[in-house]
């Protein structure tokens, strides 16, 4: 009991201070670079998720933009409506607790969504190995962009704002994203270094030694698909609810590659890897916006540039615990 009421008040804590960091950063740091840090989080979430699949099972999928589409219009779509059913004159203008509960419950239908998505495409292509899982994933994830697309009562081509004047409300901010991101990462971290890590680490180094070790590989893989696809949900709720309109273009093949660049540059396998990789992606991608035509060229340079001198990632397979960081760093001071 002790153990499980420190863990609680731990957490109690660490949200009111994710909640002091949020207003801080509102108060006293201009928008544009906060939303940077926003779109960092948002980045972490997609690359956890994805390494999950990618770098511990050693699969290959670049569809995930369309798992991450699916989360972004269910929990827009579901927002809304519980906005205006539960709320109808105070729609966009919620007290604190009532935006929780919206939200969080929005989040949550999303996260479901596509982590049922993720089923449906798993089930029959996980069975398939190395460049033919890849080809059924991209055609997946451009099955549901279309399918978007063409959804009249959800915007179509031109976008959803839920038919409001200032679009859909901006629910995401400091507090909500890093939330998310410590849970996910939280919970995938400690799945990946548990024994079902393990028979997922088994299945990439060798499937068919799995199979003979009484692992059963199918399975395993479906259900890490899964919990990938639903963390991508999350992502794009997030991400939806930052954004004033969301649309089926914002969830190209292109969205699809710069997760798996994330986690190719943090090093496939290691979780805080993927994290260092996102936010690596973020801030290159934000901060040779004002190059234009030379954006990407910057951008491809800087990645072979790494490939080049760091194949493996900035991390490779390794973790980079905080904890020990610390110790690290207070040795080297008490030293000094």
């Amino acid at each position: 009991m002790g153990m499980w009421l420190k863990r609680a008040l731990f957490a109690l804590l660490l949200l009111a201070c994710l909640y002091g960091v949020g207003q801080l950063l509102e108060d006293n740091v201009i928008e544009y670079v906060v939303r940077i840090v926003l779109f960092c989080g948002i980045n972490s979430i997609l690359a956890v998720g994805l390494n999950l699949i990618n770098g511990t099972t050693g699969q290959f999928s670049i569809g995930h933009a369309g798992f991450m589409a699916v989360g972004a219009y269910t929990t827009a779509f579901t927002a809304i409506h519980l906005e205006n059913a539960w709320f109808p004159g105070l729609a966009g203008h919620l007290p604190f607790g009532d935006v929780a509960l919206v939200f969080t419950l929005s989040l949550l239908l999303g996260a479901l969504l596509s982590g049922l998505s993720g089923l449906v495409v798993g089930v029959p292509s996980l069975r398939l190995r190395g460049d033919y899982l890849a080809i059924v994933t991209l055609g997946f994830g451009e099955i549901l962009r279309l399918l978007f697309n063409n959804a009249s009562f959800l915007g179509g081509a031109t976008g959803y704002s839920g038919q409001r004047s200032l679009g859909l409300p901006i629910y995401t901010n400091f507090f909500w994203v890093f939330s998310w991101a410590v849970l996910v990462i939280t919970l995938l971290g400690n799945l990946t270094h548990s024994s079902y890590g393990r028979a997922l680490r088994a299945i990439r180094d060798d499937e068919i030694a799995a199979e003979a070790c009484g692992i059963p590989t199918t399975r395993f893989k479906v259900l890490a698909f899964v919990i990938s696809a639903a963390t991508a949900g999350v992502a794009g709720g997030l991400f939806a609810h930052l954004q004033s309109t969301i649309r089926p273009d914002d969830f190209k093949f292109d969205r699809s590659i710069d997760m798996i660049v994330m986690i190719i540059v943090g090093g496939l396998g290691s979780v805080t890897g993927a994290i260092v990789g996102a936010v690596f992606v973020g801030i290159t991608l934000e901060l040779t916006r004002d190059l234009q035509q030379y954006r990407l060229v910057i951008y491809a340079l800087l990645l072979i540039l790494l490939m080049v001198f760091r194949p493996e990632g900035l991390l490779g397979r390794r973790e980079l615990h905080v904890v020990r960081l610390f110790k690290r760093l207070a040795r080297g001071g008490h030293a000094a």
